[in-house]
């Protein structure tokens, strides 16, 4: 059998066996796959089960034929005629083919695409099923010592199969019927019947919300296969706004733990894809470990530098007294991770943020009311159940967000920031968060001001850590309207309020750069809000947190981004200066590990002192001799104007040394560099 995990569902990529194949390994490998194929007689199956269960009772007969073949077979030296092998053979490609249907017949997530196309299915075990026949009359039943029943037993599934008329059962063509009618409904915004739309999901199996969310799954990618055309993929948008109906209207609580995968997101998020690179092949490494020095490495890479005859670590020059080689549990799962969110957005990139049919659309449309009236008038269980749905659906597309936004869910929410249960309140400012990235959610948000002010009272008194982190990347989406960005800013608590977070020892990268981002776009979008990030403190605190070393690359960069932003004015460039700054820029843009990107910003901090400074802080800059070099290098790797600026300061360093030459002065001035 060949690999299938990158198999198109209802593709059927058999394998014939080999020329040379011997007959006790055909024989053999017939009895293994008959066996896999009979262990599905266990499993669901969404459509065309009379059908499966027909083909199931013909494999157990074949597999009956084969076992008395491969007893006939036990003395090795007995000979097999060619056309009995050549028949085997075509078997066994259909064996695999049948395999493959009835995998795509129980696999997750595909149950109403299954039942959809389960006219195509019935011809599929049509003609498998009539390929057994035109093998089986192939097949020298007289050239094979076997006994006299086994060869009737073979007679009588030519006969069998010969005339098999596989049709959709009665139950599926009833289901499908309702599936289109269904359809209609929302087309024309009326709610289904809910008796028939749970017959549906009984009849496909799907029973619970998690079942939904992977028909959901799965229907999203299918859409996004190449070569569908217009009329497949308004069916499978359809199918889409159906399943999503039905999990957020029909079906209970929540059974799936959805904050796990908001986790990973928040991680990810947070994380420098260069920390996953090994630092001798600079590729993502594959099986990370360590060395006694507490440095990771790719297992392959690091094992060739010590068959070279190393005994050091490449990045610190350290002897080492041990080479054994420790495997990195958790970068492992980071790396991990950052492949399956790479593999999802990739497919999210794809799918189209607007619905392609008309019952999609309008089956959103009364998602979004239903769940609206949820927050109103639902009980507690009821309203943190809507809040969920909400939560995924606003991190679905944007279409999803406006509609929620048109039912009125954004004064709901906003009431819900202040309720006393912890997860009510987490769920509702996660949503808040979600609406805040498209601009008419900005607008309900932000109202009158008075959601801004809550947001800010939920960054600095949030039950949960989470509430807290969510408050803050809120912030930074709402802050780039220049309006809400001085309202914001004017708040007391708000610039402090990220501040915490940004030097809090309970927060991770993810929520840290969350913050800093923030800072930075109220930076950016507003001017006033300079003196009141000064004000709070924030230059020692990001000096302080940059020196630590305990945060990752992403935050580093992030921490150095808001310097330079800092620095553009004045009182800015002298508090950078007076906390140690510039010699702290320098150190982190001659080390070795930290990314391009860490090392433009570091540039652009260390233009800004010196644009402000003057020839004092360029004449202290020009003083390190590592600082050329640190310089070309950046210029020679500078992406997305960081070269340009690297440029620039070279000249400056040029400028003043040549001055310097010409008139043997150098003056002193108030700002002391160092």
């Amino acid at each position: 059998m060949i690999p299938t995990q990158n198999r198109r569902i209802l593709t059927f990529t058999a394998v014939h066996p080999c020329e040379s194949v011997s007959i006790t390994t055909l024989i053999d490998s017939l009895i293994k796959i008959a066996g896999e194929i009979l262990s599905f007689k266990s499993k669901h199956f969404s459509t065309n089960k009379r059908s499966i269960k027909e083909t199931l009772r013909h494999v157990l007969s074949l597999l009956i034929v084969f076992q008395e073949i491969r007893v006939g077979l036990i003395p090795a030296d007995r000979s097999f005629p060619r056309s009995a092998i050549l028949s085997l053979s075509e078997l066994h490609v259909i064996f695999q083919k049948l395999m493959f249907l009835l995998e795509d017949c129980t696999r997750e997530g595909g149950k109403l695409y299954m039942l959809i196309n389960s006219d195509q299915i019935s011809a599929h075990f049509r003609v498998l099923t009539r390929s057994i026949s035109t093998c089986l009359d192939t097949f020298p039943v007289g050239s094979i010592d076997l006994p006299e029943e086994v060869n009737e037993l073979i007679y009588l599934l030519i006969r069998q199969t010969r005339k098999y008329e596989a049709r959709p059962d009665r139950d599926d063509k009833r289901a499908l019927d309702s599936v289109y009618w269904i359809f209609n409904l929302f087309e024309n915004r009326i709610n289904p019947n809910r008796d028939e739309v749970v017959r549906v999901l009984d009849h496909v199996g799907v029973r619970k919300w998690s079942d939904c969310v992977k028909e959901i799954g799965f229907l999203g990618e299918e859409i996004t296969v190449e070569g569908k055309d217009k009329n497949e993929i308004e069916l499978l948008s359809s199918l889409i706004g159906f399943i999503s109906y039905c999990r957020c209207v029909i079906l209970g609580g929540v059974d799936e733990d959805e904050d796990k995968e908001e986790e990973d997101d928040l991680v990810i998020r947070g994380l420098n894809v260069d920390d996953l690179r090994c630092p001798i092949s600079l590729e993502i490494m594959n099986d990370p470990v360590v060395l006694e020095t507490g440095h990771t490495y790719d297992r392959s890479s690091i094992a060739k530098w010590f068959s070279a005859g190393n005994i050091t670590c490449p990045k610190t020059g350290k002897n080492l007294v041990s080479t054994v080689l420790v495997g990195n549990v958790s970068v492992k799962q980071l790396i991990q991770m950052y492949f399956k969110q790479e593999t999802d957005n990739k497919s999210k990139k794809k799918k189209t943020s607007v619905p392609e049919s008309l019952a999609a659309e309008e089956a959103g449309k009364l998602i979004s009311d239903f769940l609206a009236g949820e927050l109103i008038n639902g009980g507690s269980k009821e309203m943190v159940k809507a809040l969920v749905e909400i939560r995924i659906l606003t991190k679905t597309s944007s279409f999803n967000r406006s509609r929620l936004v048109e039912a009125g869910v954004v004064e709901s929410l906003m009431k819900l920031l202040r309720s006393g249960d912890p997860t009510i309140q987490e769920n509702a400012m996660a949503v808040i968060f979600n609406l805040s990235k498209d601009n008419a959610g900005k607008v309900r948000i932000g109202g009158d001001g008075g959601g801004l002010g809550m947001i800010v009272e939920v960054l600095n008194e949030g039950a949960r850590r989470e509430s807290r982190q969510h408050a803050a990347a809120a912030i930074f989406y709402l802050s780039s309207l220049g309006d809400y960005s001085r309202s914001i800013g004017e708040i007391p608590d708000s610039i402090p309020g990220l501040l915490r977070i940004v030097n809090g020892c309970d927060y991770g990268d993810s929520a840290k750069r969350n913050a800093l981002i923030a800072i930075r776009s109220l930076l950016i979008q507003h001017s006033d809000n300079h003196w009141r990030v000064l004000a709070a403190g924030a230059v020692s605190v990001l000096l302080d947190l940059v020196r630590s070393g305990e945060i990752g690359d992403g935050a580093k960069a992030d921490s150095i981004a808001v310097l330079a932003k800092i620095a553009e004015y004045p009182d800015g460039m002298i508090s950078v200066l007076r906390r140690g700054g510039l010699k702290l820029a320098v150190k982190v843009l001659g080390s070795s590990e930290v990314s391009p990107v860490t090392k433009q910003h570091c540039v652009l901090l260390l233009l800004n002192l010196c644009v402000n400074g003057g020839s004092d802080v360029v004449g202290a800059l020009a003083k390190d001799p590592s600082v050329m070099g640190s310089l070309y290098t950046a210029l020679s790797n500078g992406e997305c104007g960081g070269g340009r600026k690297a440029s620039a300061l070279i000249k400056m360093i040029h400028e003043f040394q040549e001055r310097k030459t010409e008139t043997g002065l150098e003056r002193e001035r108030f700002v002391h560099a160092w």
